[in-house]
């Protein structure tokens, strides 16, 4: 895997040559995150999403398997700290998301959304946005974007 940072506060980005990278890539990203962040994983259908947000869960001491959530809307799952998985690629407006009071049940716990960028614009300035490009059939590139507070953490250290 290989990252690649500028300044402080601006996108890092990383290379995942597989599914197991992005996993372990998660399972690091776990050990920044705290009890009320907001992750936001953007990219195509296929990207990723879900299995980085697999090794996210697995890194904050989740046993249950996690699943795409695209059908129920919101998945929660027990660990070190609660971990809320949304997919809102079915949502149509910042309206809709607010109806799910996502922002208030998820307080104790870390929120991570699918197709985050829909609502970006409704949500508080302190969250990370993570972009998965696909690369290849195995490889993605990911993009770690901080706002707000995030841009005051060290996310350098998700390199092994």
């Amino acid at each position: 895997m290989n990252i690649h940072a500028s300044e402080p506060g601006s996108s890092l980005e990383a290379t995942s040559q597989s599914p197991a990278d992005t996993l372990a890539l998660g399972r690091r990203l776990a050990g920044v995150l705290l009890p009320g962040d907001i992750v936001l994983l953007v990219g195509r259908l296929g990207a990723g999403k879900t299995l980085l947000a697999a090794g996210i869960a697995e890194g904050l001491g989740v046993e249950d398997t996690v699943t795409s959530p695209t059908f129920v809307l919101v998945r929660s799952y027990d660990g070190l700290v609660p971990v809320h998985h949304a997919d809102l690629y079915r949502i149509g407006s910042n309206g809709e998301f607010d109806d799910l009071d996502l922002l208030e049940q998820s307080q104790d716990g870390v929120l991570l959304i699918e197709w985050g960028n829909v609502v970006a614009s409704a949500l508080p300035p302190d969250h990370l946005m993570v972009e998965l490009l696909i690369d290849g059939e195995h490889q993605r590139t990911l993009r770690f974007t901080p706002y707000g507070g995030f841009c005051n953490r060290e996310l350098t250290g998700l390199i092994a």
